[in-house]
């Protein structure tokens, strides 16, 4: 199941970056209206807050089988989960209240 989320996370993230690539060369915003503007398109700002949830699922997938397999001792592993959980959860955070303060 970790092994689907973390592919699927990849893909779509991937995706994504193409597609904000192809963006910024077609149409490069010149001014921080522009960039403002192109984070505040509803089509734009919901695909950055799916690629902000795939990038903290993929780094979770990614940190957890990091602790999981590499910190000893045993009960440093929940210590050290739940501080990844808290940095992921404030990074989304922050990022979902950015783009929603773009979007107005």
């Amino acid at each position: 199941r970790a092994w689907t989320v973390q592919r699927a996370s990849a893909l779509y993230l991937a995706g994504f970056g193409v597609v904000l690539a192809v963006r910024l060369v077609s149409e490069p915003p010149d001014s921080y209206r522009r960039w403002v503007a192109l984070w505040s398109h509803p089509a734009m700002a919901s695909a950055a807050m799916l690629a902000v949830a795939c990038l903290c699922l993929h780094a979770w997938v990614g940190a957890r089988d990091v602790i999981l397999d590499y910190v000893r001792p045993a009960a440093v592993r929940p210590v050290a989960l739940a501080l990844l959980a808290l940095f992921l959860v404030l990074v989304a955070t922050r990022l979902a209240f950015a783009l929603l303060r773009a979007a107005g």
